[in-house]
């Protein structure tokens, strides 16, 4: 049962990577394309409405999927019923949100909103007939076709994108990306998977799993309030331009990290429920899936956070060089950012949904009133503020994991530091390296090969076992096949 268990955590990390790794290319290679036909203001426009959408799309599920994926075998019923409240639940918000539209627009002094809103918020409307299909898919660990549904979906939807951005469309063609985006994972998850809805409309699973579920939604409301409480608190007072900045800055911070988290996510909650009734191999388990995030998550992180304004003034132009301040601080805050999920995910193993929802009502409280106390004295503060505590809270997960399974935090530390430092030094060594170069495409380059040679060579030196184990799965499975 272990062997089983660790060859199907390593595929599921393999399909993961590719999934999380093409996801973010394709991402990289269309926002290219789209940050140079479009501008801040028009990503700004599209930036304040997502807390809407994402909100709603957080009530839709209600947890509930979770619920499903917490479960040890899942029947017919229990997806069924998810299905259809998903549905019905959207149903009810699109019809809220389409009447609240005016309003929206009146907030961020914006009168296109109005209608731009409504089709915008056509993603979460039609992302709700995917979502029990998503938990079906997560709980049999389908990676390899999720990876396949989710490449498909970037494509199909980027091209339409930039197609509208070269036909003038401004601002429509993001809008369009998102609904096309949500469409084709719908219809890709339905040709793969074998399971179908039935009208069987029995939503005792929903009963059964409420409590649990409801803290599963506070919860995701409460982080998707945080993740995007700048956005709003910019949109409304320092307009669209300033929103936009922040919006393509906080963008590319997130698809960095989410490489990372959406790797982990796709295996964790699976795997740790499945030992979450032995305590010492749980502990093994977990500092390995903390070992595997720190190796990837330092490096990417910083790293990006060392090139930040190469990148962005050789892949979307110099008209977004305000952008590139925030994204090197956001940077450092992102490095720590897949932790979360990881923490998260081993509390909701336990059927601790209530902790998950205090410790997130509590940081976004704290948030808040840092951000509130901060608001006169700039962008720069306000994003620095936010991110040095989002660093910090992780020590509050930390003490909550302790409680729950008797990690300790000097067995973290010892997990994660000598990944940073290693990092640390890497990027510091790689900035003097590199700093007489002045071509921005030529410096980005430089020193992108220079700091993963150099990081490579220090995680070889220091016998990183994580390396190790990486190449000798990737070396196994190639002389396998």
């Amino acid at each position: 049962m272990a062997e089983s268990l660790k060859d199907k955590t390593a595929k599921g990390l393999m399909w993961g990577a590719l999934n999380s790794g093409t996801t973010q290319l394709l991402n990289l290679f269309f926002g290219i394309f789209l940050g140079r036909l479009l501008s801040p203001a028009d990503y700004g426009l599209v930036g304040v409405l997502s807390i809407f959408s994402l909100i709603a799309g957080n009530l839709q599920s209600s947890g509930f999927s979770t619920a499903v994926v917490n479960m040890k075998a899942p029947q017919h019923r229990d997806y069924n019923a998810v299905f259809w409240f998903n549905v019905l639940m959207s149903s009810c918000l699109y019809g809220v949100l389409f009447f609240c539209a005016p309003l929206i627009a009146l907030f961020f002094h914006q009168p296109e909103l109005t209608v731009l809103s409504r089709v915008v918020f056509l993603s979460f409307f039609i992302s709700s007939f995917g979502i029990s299909m998503n938990a079906y898919m997560t709980k049999n660990m389908m990676q390899r076709e999720m990876a396949i549904v989710s490449i498909a979906a970037l494509i199909i939807s980027g091209i339409t994108a930039i197609s509208m951005a070269l036909a003038g469309m401004t601002y429509w063609s993001i809008a369009a990306q998102q609904v096309v985006n949500s469409l084709v994972l719908v219809l890709g998850r339905l040709f793969f998977i074998k399971w179908r809805p039935t009208f069987d409309f029995d939503f005792t699973p929903i009963r059964q799993t409420f409590s649990f579920s409801m803290k599963i939604l506070v919860t995701m409301v409460i982080t998707t309030v945080s993740n995007n409480m700048l956005t709003v608190i910019f949109g409304n007072m320092l307009g669209m331009r300033t929103t936009g900045n922040f919006f393509q800055a906080s963008k590319w911070n997130t698809m960095a990290h989410s490489l990372i988290s959406n790797t982990v996510m796709q295996v964790a909650q699976p795997v740790l429920v499945e030992i979450r009734n032995e305590q010492e191999r749980e502990i093994r388990i977990f500092r390995k899936m903390l070992r595997f995030t720190a190796f990837f998550a330092f490096p990417a992180l910083l790293g990006l956070s060392l090139v930040s304004r190469e990148f962005i003034v050789t892949t979307i132009g110099e008209g977004w060089l305000d952008a590139v301040p925030i994204l090197q601080i956001l940077c450092i805050g992102g490095a720590f950012m897949p932790f979360y999920t990881l923490y998260q995910n081993l509390v909701i193993s336990h059927g601790r949904s209530d902790i998950n929802m205090w410790l997130n009502i509590l940081q976004i409280a704290i948030q808040l009133g840092i951000i509130i106390a901060l608001s006169h004295m700039g962008v720069l503060h306000m994003v620095a503020a936010y991110t040095v505590f989002n660093i910090v809270w992780l020590g509050v997960w930390q003490m909550a994991a302790h409680r729950l399974t008797g990690l300790r935090f000097m067995q973290v530390f010892a997990d994660l530091t000598p990944f940073f430092f290693a990092a640390a030094f890497v990027m510091i060594a790689t900035h003097y390296a590199t700093s007489w170069m002045t071509i921005a495409p030529l410096l980005l380059l430089a020193r992108v090969v220079v700091a993963g040679i150099l990081y490579l060579v220090v995680m070889k030196l220091a016998h990183a076992q994580i390396l190790d184990e990486c190449l000798h799965y990737v070396t196994h499975k190639h002389h396998q096949a």
